[in-house]
């Protein structure tokens, strides 16, 4: 995978200046890439964020919870969610949040005895209520289990957010959404990295909204 990244470093036949000048000019690249994408987002989403996370704050208000999910990388960053809005140290305000990834006997559990399309899903029919907040993460906004999780969270009555990449897959097809984020990119690395700047805009927007401040 790394001659995909870096293919001058399999090139051959140059020498080390040109090998870390080629180093730098890639690096510089990829950071104006993921500048562009983060200006590209603000513009196109950055009224629906404010709109998400005044909807978010309300959940919470009510007593809502907040959980959150994706697949590989992405069930890193539901993880990452839940922790930045259930423990976000300093004066900021502890929300509950709950990662959909992390209880490894209940997900081998339904992948083995049901199929993996539904381990998410299942914990949403189990837990979710109506007023709490399902955030599903993705790439691709292909996967099946999350799909069929945002369908669940929909009947239910939840606010239902999806982040996902590309043009939206499949979750941009999917009935019941209320917000969704999409990072216009096919590199999965800049998806995320994006979509990291787009939770984290969340959480603090609904912070503040919580707080009563205008933004």
């Amino acid at each position: 995978m790394t001659d995909m990244l870096y293919p001058f470093l399999y090139a051959g036949g140059s020498g080390l200046d040109t090998l870390l000048e080629d180093v730098r000019r890639s690096t510089r690249e990829k950071a104006d890439e993921i500048v562009r994408l983060r200006e590209a987002v603000l513009e196109r989403y950055g009224e629906d964020l404010a709109a998400c996370a005044a909807r978010m704050a309300g959940a919470f208000r009510s007593g809502g919870r907040l959980f959150t999910f994706g697949n590989g990388g992405s069930s890193t960053d539901a993880q990452d969610v839940a922790a930045l809005f259930l423990n976000p140290g300093g004066s900021a305000r502890p929300l509950p949040a709950l990662a959909l990834t992390t209880d490894v006997a209940v997900v081998t559990a339904l992948s083995n005895d049901v199929g993996f399309e539904v381990v998410f899903a299942r914990q949403l029919a189990a837990f979710g209520r109506p007023g709490d907040i399902a955030l599903a993460l993705s790439t691709s906004g292909n996967s099946d289990n999350l799909i069929a999780a945002l369908r669940e969270a929909a009947r239910r009555g939840m606010t239902v957010v999806g982040l996902a990449g590309y043009t939206g897959g499949q979750m941009a097809e999917t009935p019941g959404l209320h917000h969704l984020f999409t990072v216009p990119s096919s590199s999965v690395h800049r998806v995320q990295e994006a979509q990291t700047t787009i939770y984290h805009a969340l959480w603090e927007l609904t912070q503040l909204e919580l707080a009563g401040e205008a933004f």
